[in-house]
């Protein structure tokens, strides 16, 4: 101790009464004046006798069994008005008591908070400032209480179920919220998973809040893992959301450009197209921006394209125009070269056609191309026509082809008359069977020659 602090006075040293102390009776609140005091009937007097007394001092006793006790004094008034007092405790009492009984027998009341109720009123009734049957009162409320051992027991157990049946509910949702925590969380929806676990937190409130308490060990272990699940969740959850700003962010800025690219292409118009072809590839490797940044720069990507495709629909339509005399010249030209099919000969054909083919191309293109398409084809369906009939007279007038159909002709000529032949001798010997053998045969060979056009 330093020699600036201030010492502690020293405690008064407590010393042992002489005597023991007498005991203090209670004070019974105000009495009435003697004239508006409730006087005590005969019957209640008669009671009052037999369970009080009244000393000369105002003194009042209870009896209890063979003994008399103390319970107050009242020395401004009667005996009667004296007893008659603590008579109205011990009704206060007696009505309790009565009133748990009722309560008891009507049921419906929790049997744990009635036996509760029951040792108040016991611990009330024993050494009570009142006068009456106060031994019979603690006899009820001991009866009532043996009464109700039952239903407690019953009761705890019952409890005890129900606590068990809400660890098991608790416990079955840690262990969904730990079942997410333990995905692989690189790859799941979350708005899905944040829903799955929203509703996992809402039963757990839910528990918490109407069904039993539980045990603070048990309580507080289920709710660590609980929330070490939902922790494990929610990092990976920002995790993802922080990887996805960034990833937002690198699309975003490229995005940006390419907009910026697309815009400066307005100037070339149509020669343009294909310039914003190739950004419309490198766009949709850029990868999302989020919502909001993509529905604004597509706006006005769009916005850049539009212009180069409206410039092209512009010479599109100026193409059509000029193309409406050449149209009108290839109609012409199809009309004149259906004479192709007409034409017997096949080489006067062919030059009539090719006359007509090198007028179609001096004409040029034609615009739409979907109407240059279509007289195209009608022209091509005029030249396969003319073509197929090439090949069939090539095949026909081929030299070696003649001499094999004329090899082939003679030796079905000399078939043919042989079976004759044997046609006949069968008939005259009226052979039957072999006349149909050979008159099959012929026809064959006569079908064949025909075909090689003999």
């Amino acid at each position: 101790m330093s020699a600036t602090e201030p010492s502690k006075p020293t405690p008064p040293v407590p010393t042992r009464p002489a005597a023991p102390l007498p005991r203090k009776l209670p004070k019974p609140a105000v009495a009435a004046p003697a004239a508006t005091a409730a006087p005590v009937s005969a019957s209640s007097a008669a009671d009052a006798a037999k369970w009080g007394r009244v000393s000369e001092d105002g003194t009042v006793e209870v009896r209890e069994g063979e003994d008399w006790r103390v319970v107050g004094q009242y020395p401004d008034g009667t005996p009667d008005e004296a007893l008659a007092y603590f008579v109205r405790k011990y009704d206060d009492i007696a009505f309790k008591v009565h009133a748990l009984e009722q309560r008891h027998q009507s049921g419906g009341a929790s049997a744990g908070d009635l036996v509760k109720q029951a040792g108040h009123l016991l611990d009330e009734a024993t050494d009570a400032a009142a006068v009456g049957d106060l031994a019979g009162l603690r006899e009820r409320l001991n009866t009532l209480t043996a009464s109700l051992s039952e239903a407690t027991a019953q009761e705890a157990q019952a409890a005890k179920a129900l606590v068990d049946q809400a660890v098991t509910e608790r416990t079955a949702l840690v262990e969904r919220a730990e079942a997410i925590a333990a995905r692989d969380l690189s790859k799941v929806q979350w708005k899905q998973v944040t829903a799955e676990l929203g509703e996992l937190f809402d039963a757990w409130q839910a528990h918490q809040q109407n069904g039993p308490r539980l045990s603070k060990s048990v309580s507080q272990q289920l709710w660590k893992r609980f929330r070490d699940a939902r922790g494990t969740v929610d990092k990976a959850r920002r995790a993802f959301y922080s990887e996805l700003d960034d990833t937002h962010k690198s699309a975003r800025d490229a995005k940006t450009r390419l907009v910026e690219r697309a815009e400066a292409l307005a100037p070339r118009g149509v020669d343009g197209i294909p310039s914003y072809r190739n950004l419309l590839d490198e766009w949709k490797a850029a990868g999302r921006a989020g919502r909001k940044a993509d529905d604004a720069l597509w706006a006005r990507f769009k916005a850049a394209g539009d212009a180069l495709y409206a410039a092209r629909a512009e010479q599109s339509a100026a193409e059509e125009a000029e193309s409406g005399p050449k149209i009108e010249a290839r109609q012409a030209l199809l009309e004149e070269a259906k004479a192709v099919a007409d034409e017997p000969n096949i080489k006067r054909a062919r030059a009539l056609l090719t006359g007509i083919q090198r007028q179609w191309d001096e004409l040029g293109r034609i615009f739409p191309r979907e109407k240059e398409r279509a007289l195209d084809d009608r022209l091509r369906t005029i030249e396969q026509a003319l073509k197929a009939r090439e090949e069939v007279d090539w095949k026909k007038n081929n030299p070696e082809t003649k001499a094999r159909a004329n090899d082939m002709s003679s030796q079905l000529l000399e078939a043919i008359e042989k079976l004759e032949a044997e046609l006949a001798a069968a008939e005259k010997s009226g052979d039957k069977k072999a006349a149909k053998v050979a008159a099959d045969a012929l026809e064959a060979r006569r079908t064949w020659l025909s075909a090689l056009g003999g």
